[in-house]
């Protein structure tokens, strides 16, 4: 039995001994037709059965080099189910085992909100611009990146994939988190004077025309719900009470957080480094919290706790159940799939264009 079945649910509860085995015993009998994949932000009772764990660029690159697997179980949110649709061939099929998964960041920036946002650029400036969006989006974005000439990124190669747009001269335009944009492009010596935010829901984007002509990073105004809890103040506490604790964060975080943190990165990179510390290191992790708990029970010879007082945690990804997973499996096993994501052909050309992009450009 995996380990982490063990470990206590938030209020002492455990999955039932029933929905474990019943589980198990629809994975040992649909076999390798089925792959389950987890993303690191599931909770641990889903994950415990995953195929297949890490973040959205490392699970892009794995479930596109998968051969003769008919179903993939998706333990995510809608867009990575998307992404996955995409980089399979047609007769896989991928299943979300709960279709409110979705992501509040994705939902920030709609194909309508984007090609309006692209026309007040247009009439702001004849320079280039090339259009970057985060994996946090739907698929009608990831296309609408790849007709324009931009690019997909994760947190793992957003410098790579920033640092090439900008080398295609003119602009950059990055959606729909402004946080992991604004601390790439800062990161690669863009001045924060040299970025303006665009906000969808006032006009022209809430600015003059002319400050887009003067900018050269424009950032969408999105945010992650779960980083976004992450204050600048957080460092500064945990730094009072242990000087000797090291912070660390993803980049989804703002501005003022990561500069106030000792290193901050991708939730794989998060990963890496704590497991290669010394035994006896202190870290304050601001990232979701079911991945924080989880890195604590590996490590017990460190010290790991979150960057925030309270539990930080993304609700959607949450709502990915064991009894979700296990009605999946149950459906595929009647041969009655549900909850298959399916993108429709003309998005998905477009959309792989900007996903190849992303999966080429380290």
């Amino acid at each position: 039995m995996n380990a982490l079945l063990d470990i206590p649910l938030v209020g002492n509860e455990k999955v039932p001994q029933e929905l474990i085995d019943r589980i198990s015993e629809l994975k040992a009998r649909l076999g390798s037709r089925v792959l389950i994949v987890g993303h690191h932000y599931q909770r641990d009772e889903v994950i415990a059965f995953a195929d297949l764990t890490g973040d959205s660029l490392d699970l892009a690159r794995k479930v596109a080099d998968l051969h003769g697997v008919d179903f993939i179980v998706y333990c995510g949110v809608h867009f990575m189910a998307e992404t996955a649709d995409m980089l399979t061939p047609p007769e896989v099929q991928v299943i979300l085992p709960d279709l409110r998964a979705g992501c509040s960041m994705a939902d920030m920036a709609t194909s309508d909100q984007v090609e309006d946002a692209w026309e007040v650029l247009g009439e702001a400036t004849d320079e280039k611009i090339i259009p970057i969006t985060y994996i946090n989006s739907t698929a009608t974005l990831k296309a609408f990146c790849g007709r324009h000439g931009g690019a997909c990124c994760t947190s793992t190669n957003a410098r790579s994939i920033v640092n090439w747009a900008l080398e295609q001269g003119g602009k950059l335009l990055f959606f729909p988190d402004q946080h992991l944009g604004r601390n790439t492009c800062a990161d690669l010596g863009v001045p924060l004077d040299d970025m303006v935010v665009f906000d969808p829901l006032k006009q022209d984007g809430g600015n003059e025309l002319d400050a887009y002509a003067r900018a050269k990073a424009i950032l969408w105004k999105g945010h992650c719900s779960v980083h976004q809890n992450f204050m600048p103040n957080h460092p500064d506490i945990w730094r009072a009470r242990d000087p000797e604790i090291r912070i660390i964060v993803h980049p989804e975080c703002r501005h003022e957080v990561v500069l106030k943190s000792d290193v901050a990165g991708s939730t794989n990179m998060i990963i890496k480094t704590i497991a290669e510390s010394p035994a006896g290191s202190r870290w304050a992790v601001g990232t979701e919290h079911h991945l924080v708990n989880r890195l604590k029970n590996s490590h017990p010879d460190k010290y790991i706790t979150s960057l925030s007082p309270f539990a930080c945690q993304c609700s959607t990804m949450f709502r990915i159940s064991p009894e979700a997973l296990v009605a999946s499996l149950q459906n595929i096993a009647d041969g009655t799939p549900e909850n298959v994501i399916r993108v429709d052909d003309e998005t998905r050309k477009w959309a792989l264009l900007s996903l190849e992009r992303m999966m080429e450009i380290r």
